[in-house]
């Protein structure tokens, strides 16, 4: 399965993992590590929206104190279209 990465994807990654844990024609066995693998996925989706929380206040930030904000971010923080080059 390809990664995409939109949040809508992985919005779309957590309902297919959800449908799978709700498969009931699957063993107890699969069950199990699908469980597993669930806790890993949602472990990983945290942190997707942790970051994506905070690529969202950088840009709310630019909004509110203006576009010359962007170029006193840390180049970590930066979001495309506000580089310090102008690229």
């Amino acid at each position: 399965m390809p990664v995409k990465n939109r949040l809508v994807d992985l919005n779309n990654h957590l309902f297919d993992q959800m449908e799978r844990l709700l498969d009931e024609t699957q063993s107890e066995e699969d069950l199990k590590i699908e469980i597993d693998r669930s806790k890993q996925v949602v472990n990983v989706a945290k942190q997707i929206t942790a970051n994506a929380k905070t690529m969202l206040d950088a840009v709310k930030i630019t909004l509110e104190y203006g576009r010359d904000t962007a170029n006193k971010m840390p180049s970590i923080l930066q979001i495309e279209g506000t580089e310090k080059d102008g690229k």
